[in-house]
């Protein structure tokens, strides 16, 4: 029974959906658009929630939950779920004990993210279930849903969510949660253990399952037809469809929130029932390359475009043809861009500095630290994807040999190395790479918001637990070559470097300072520049400090955004940079 309306995201709803849902182990790698999806899950008393290694781990925790007999969800964006594709598709052959929900956040647009891929593909794939929701209480209800068809089917669920559906907020009815009874564990080897001769039994029942969900897409209340003037018909899923039905309000609608399988006679009869069809959907063809294979006409990727967001305004154009506005700012209005920048006293940019001055090639990591491939540090050479760098490094590495002179180094922070930087880091010392291997450790996972990872030494809900300890790890891992420094003591840095620099071997430098939006209260002294000795030489520029300005000539410190520090002090040749009070 409904007992309130809140103003919620899509993140927050399917937090709140899964503790109605009666969840009660919840673990996830934290990721935008999909990070706050946890943390709001870790506020219910009732549910485990843990921020795992990586999102295979989390999957992996979540699955096995569900075959032990408890509801769990697990939670990543979109590039994390490749990470998470081996347990995926192994967890649609087993199935499950209790039901299993994974929520996936897509991010077309790449506002955070290194690709924008369209991840209803996992869902065929895999051959499991999948809902779209288009907003907060969809989000909300499919969440709950989703548990219902996961036990129904005994396979795992899949929710794919988008940037816009997870940080749009709407209102949404709450309900109180269900109490979902532990179903006992029975050992079941040929369900469970996936060896070759299970998994090809398994594999015929995934198939017959998939036929079986077919016939639930054709009745779920979650693709239904919105019946306008007749004329044009438009098939759409996820919040692309509020756009859609925001720019055509007196269209045929059929919205599809069950997008895997696909409701084949329920699409057909909506084709027939109208005299021209659109599909409208975000990045890939999935719905038209499939209506298309089921022998119906639709226009399609052939007017809307299949790179970026979707808006109102992308729409419009494509369903009638008009020209897009170029803006719909005053043309004597002038709005100054804010591209992406190391915070004022982050500690990565001493490092960075320090690899300018040595001329290193740098393999880089997802993280804030990957904004230093920006001007003016202009220091990262690769970055593909989370743990690449130390692998990287060491493909660098062995096509530099035999090339005096030059030097790889592998950036990544500590969340990073926590989650796939370990195998990276054995394999350097196993294959013999000559590779300089840098963890920048900020204490947090800090692009993301800050959240806790394994070497902080808190869980997600606040709780002390053991912190790891890299340099130890590194060690442990066979590194002889580990250097501890402050990556604000530029000298200390730079001496490390300089003695991994005449190593013919595996080292590591872990640099090891707390995020500067952690520690605002520190007691540092500000910078000053003083006009009378300053020589205008752009020394203090070179290290992006947002806090550093140049106003016509003269070159001066916002003690607005001054950290403290003091690295400005550090790089200017003159001594014209003074610390006060």
């Amino acid at each position: 029974m409904s007992i309130a309306r809140k103003l919620m995201t899509g993140d927050e709803a399917v937090a709140r959906g899964a503790w109605e849902a009666g969840v009660k182990v919840a673990a996830a790698y934290p990721g935008t658009p999909s990070t706050e999806i946890l943390e709001n899950i870790a506020l219910y008393d009732e549910i485990y929630a843990e921020w795992s290694p990586n999102e295979k781990v989390a999957l992996e925790v979540a699955g096995n939950a569900a075959i032990a007999g408890v509801r769990a969800i697990a939670s990543m964006k979109h590039v994390g779920l490749n990470v998470a594709a081996d347990p995926f598709m192994t967890l649609a052959y087993t199935g499950i004990g209790r039901g299993l929900v994974v929520a996936c956040a897509d991010d077309p647009g790449m506002h955070s993210s290194q690709n924008e891929q369209d991840n209803r593909y996992y869902a065929k794939l895999a051959k499991v279930p999948m809902l779209e929701p288009s907003n907060s209480q969809e989000a909300l209800d499919m969440t709950k849903e989703a548990f219902k068809i996961s036990e129904d089917y005994d396979t795992p669920v899949l929710i794919v969510l988008t940037t816009r559906v997870c940080h749009g907020k709407n209102p949404v009815t709450l309900s109180d949660r269900e109490e979902v009874e532990t179903k006992e564990f029975i050992r079941n080897t040929a369900k469970y253990v996936m060896v070759p001769g299970h998994a090809r039994k398994r594999h015929v029942i995934v198939e017959e399952r998939a036929e079986k969900l077919k016939e639930l897409s054709e009745k779920s209340i979650y693709n239904r037809i919105i019946k306008g003037n007749g004329k044009i018909g438009i098939i759409s899923s996820g919040v692309a469809s509020q756009y859609a039905m925001e720019v055509m309000p007196d269209a045929d609608f059929l919205l599809l929130g069950m997008t895997y399988p696909l409701p084949e006679k329920l699409i057909g009869k909506f084709a027939n029932s109208v005299e021209k069809l659109y599909v409208v959907e975000e990045l890939e063809p999935y719905l038209e390359e499939q209506i298309k294979a089921f022998g119906i006409e639709v226009i399609g990727k052939d007017v809307f475009p299949r790179c970026g967001e979707l808006n109102p305004e992308l729409i419009r154009n494509g369903l009638t043809g008009t020209e897009i506005s170029a803006t719909r700012i005053p043309e004597d209005v002038f709005i100054p861009s804010r591209p992406p920048v190391l915070c004022p006293g982050c500690p990565h940019r001493g490092f960075f500095h320090i690899v300018n001055k040595n001329k290193l090639f740098v393999t880089g990591d997802i993280g804030c630290y990957t904004l230093s491939v920006l001007p003016p540090l202009t220091s990262m050479d690769t970055c593909i994807c989370m743990g690449a760098s130390i692998s990287g490094a060491i493909g660098f590495a062995k096509a530099f040999e035999g090339q005096p002179g030059k030097k790889v180094v592998a950036v990544l922070g500590d969340s990073t190395f926590m989650h796939s930087g370990l195998t990276g880091l054995m394999d350097t010392v196993y294959n013999k790479a000559n590779v300089i291997t840098c963890v920048l450790d900020n204490r947090t996972t800090a692009m993301t918001g800050h959240q806790e990872h394994p070497g902080t030494g808190f869980t997600v809900k606040g709780e002390p637990t053991h912190s790891v300890d890299i340099a130890a790890v590194a060690k442990a891992l066979g590194v002889k070559y580990v250097y501890e420094v402050d990556p604000y003591n530029l000298d200390e840095t730079n001496k490390a470097v300089k003695a991994c620099l005449k190593i013919n071997a595996p080292s590591v430098i872990v640099a090891k300072r707390a995020c500067a939006l952690k520690c605002r209260n520190q007691d540092f002294a500000l910078s000053v520049i003083d006009q009378a000795e300053c020589k205008k030489c752009g020394a203090c520029l070179k290290i992006g400090c947002p806090a550093i300005i140049k106003k016509g000539d003269v070159i001066m410190v916002d003690k607005g955004m001054c950290y403290g520090c003091g690295i400005c002090r550090q790089v200017c040749p003159f001594g014209a940079i003074n610390a006060v009070e």
